[in-house]
């Protein structure tokens, strides 16, 4: 080979490498790390393979043919995360501020193309300015192809978004798509309009973090999935995250070996429920002790806490919890954890995870706000995941199960195919005392102590009704277990249901209560 040839090589790649150092310090300073640190840093040592490096923009208006750089802004290729097959592009904010124009849009839209096609996740770290305007609707047609592959890998393969920067305007949507959201504190941001522009539109003063910050989309919008303190954290999360993942659809979730015991007994569990059926505990203490090893990977922690969702292992597998938090609203759904619910329990049925529940609710969160924003509808969206669902669905009933809240987590009509209940479990339409009060309205009114009368009825309502023994009787609940032997039951029932198999009417595709 000639060493024209060499050097003509050597000359593109130093363009890219070494051309770029001030912009590299510039994102140093703001805490920020390169788009090849990051992918060093996420990937297994020596897995990537960069694809479509040489590839530049082909623009030429605003002297766009003299800004041309190898790459145009985007690292793309294939890599290993823990040893699992992924791809990943990775925007590179130190050319042209990471912003996208066709060029780009094309590298990362092939990669998508062999995700699909390998039938392995696709990893998208963005950090760009948002689309290059210079380019005009080119690149506003790249966004498209961009987010036309999303829509079309959604539920064959794992997408994940890591926003380690700005991603505004039309940007916003290929994450918002994908599966799980990761930001980060003080460096991510999202949003459709900046400041200020709604400085100019609304008259509203706001600031970038503010807006579009880790904290809001994670505690306000509920638009992020998991909120970081740095891009370390961040992709050791990542990596947690995928080890409880299947590669794609077809497959089933990893199994991970541990060396917890197979049938452990939890005592404690016998005592963790309080006698007072007003007081709260925590949900979450019962997840961590059931769980492999007591590992469990909580999914929007921060927002609608009232429900609890995420990621955990019975006997080495993967398993998705779904929990009411008695400590936040006593467990009553709403609008933004019906939302939380319905998405999580499409996504485990989309990947072969079965779920759990665990159930203390006492039904939909009443008020005129819940009213007007629709809980009705988005109540339902619960209802729909769970009735779609083919995976094995188990619900174990702690204490409270009113309702329409009880037909979707634990209902025996929406297919669920093994529902527990410990001996504090309560099943009715409502609480015993408003049963009480309208059942018995005429009773109480007419009694010489209508007070006293009405503890009597109550006390008579929850006896009778409220108590699991009913429900059992009619074959609604298959078992009333002690506490103690959760764990036990549990992995019994998942290893009953694992090969499961549901069948459904041939059609081209629902039409969930969006």
């Amino acid at each position: 080979m000639s060493e024209n040839k060499l050097e003509k090589l050597k000359e593109k790649i130093d363009k890219y490498c070494f051309d770029n150092e001030d912009k590299i310090q510039k994102q140093h300073n703001k805490g920020k790390l390169t788009a090849r640190e990051r992918i060093t840093y996420l990937v297994d040592k020596g897995s990537f393979i960069e694809l479509n490096a040489l590839v530049e923009s082909q623009a030429t208006d605003f002297g766009m043919d003299k800004k041309r750089v190898p790459g145009d802004g985007v690292i793309t290729g294939a890599a290993r995360i823990n040893g699992k097959k992924v791809f990943i592009s990775a925007q590179d904010f130190t050319v042209i501020g990471g912003s996208l124009g066709l060029a780009q849009a094309q590298k990362i839209a092939y990669i998508q193309d062999l995700a699909l096609k390998t039938g392995v996740p696709i990893i998208m770290l963005n950090d760009s300015g948002g689309a290059r305007i210079q380019e005009g609707v080119d690149s506003l047609h790249g966004y498209g192809l961009i987010f036309r592959n999303n829509t079309h890998a959604s539920g064959i393969i794992p997408q994940v978004s890591i926003i380690l920067g700005p991603c505004a305007g039309g940007a916003v949507y290929s994450p918002a798509i994908t599966d799980f959201i990761f930001m980060v504190k003080s460096i991510s941001n999202m949003f459709i309009t900046g400041p200020d522009v709604i400085k100019e539109v609304t008259g509203e003063q706001v600031i970038f973090e503010e807006l579009g910050g880790a904290m809001t989309h994670n505690k306000i919008s509920g638009v992020a999935h998991f909120y970081c303190e740095s891009e370390e954290e961040c992709f050791k999360m990542l990596r947690h995250l995928l080890s409880f993942l299947p590669s794609n659809n077809k497959e089933i979730p990893p199994i991970k070996e541990n060396n917890d015991q197979l049938y452990r007994v939890i005592p404690e569990l016998n005592s963790l429920i309080p006698d007072d059926p007003k007081k709260t505990f925590d949900v979450k203490e019962i997840i961590y002790k059931i769980m492999d090893e007591g590992e469990f990977l909580e999914i929007q922690s921060l927002y609608a806490p009232n429900a609890v969702i995420g990621f955990g292992r019975l006997n080495f597998r993967t398993v998705g919890i779904v929990a009411n938090q008695p400590k936040i609203y006593a467990g009553c759904l709403d609008i933004n954890s019906s939302d939380k619910i319905a998405r999580f329990v499409q996504f485990c049925d989309a990947f072969n995870i079965p779920v759990i529940n665990f159930v203390d609710v006492p039904g939909f969160l009443p008020g005129t706000a819940q009213e007007y924003g629709g809980v009705i509808r988005h109540g339902a969206k619960i209802i729909y995941a769970y009735a779609d669902a083919t995976i094995p669905k188990i619900s174990i009933i702690l204490r409270k199960a009113y309702g329409g809240a009880y037909i979707a987590l634990a209902g025996r009509a929406l297919e669920y195919d093994r529902v527990l209940a410990w001996p504090t479990a309560e099943i009715a339409v409502m609480g015993a005392e408003g049963a009480a009060n309208i059942i018995f309205r005429n009773e109480i009114n007419n009694a010489e102590d209508p007070e006293k009368k009405r503890i009597e009825k109550i006390e008579e309502y929850r006896e009778k009704f409220l108590n699991p023994y009913v429900a059992a009787a009619k074959g609604y609940i298959d078992a009333i277990i002690e506490p103690q032997y959760t764990r036990v039951e549990l992995i019994n029932a998942l290893e009953m249901l694992l090969f499961k198999k549901s069948i459904r009417y041939e059609r081209k595709h629902g039409n969930i209560p969006l």
